[in-house]
């Protein structure tokens, strides 16, 4: 299964962005992301749980939050994709 994170800079930032989504009916979960993932100390990752991040990063950026990265779990491998 395909799971798409996106990143963000603070749990409060997380937050946010799983706020918007969800009142968009897209389901997300919230975790701290991998040290691996971010050079940021206090990262989280908003988990995509429905799929496809397109009308996800549109809807955030309408909202006004930009996420710091966005990457695909594929296989147990994570890919950067391009915001």
């Amino acid at each position: 299964m395909e799971r798409y994170w996106i990143i963000a800079r603070s749990v409060t930032y997380a937050q946010r962005m799983e706020k918007a989504l969800t009142a968009a009916g897209i389901r997300t979960r919230i975790f701290r992301a991998p040290r691996e993932l971010s050079n940021l100390g206090c990262a989280y990752a908003v988990e995509l749980t429905d799929g496809v991040p397109h009308p996800a990063l549109a809807i955030l950026r309408n909202a006004g939050l930009w996420p710091v990265k966005i990457y695909l779990l594929q296989k147990g491998n994570y890919v950067e994709l391009s915001l």
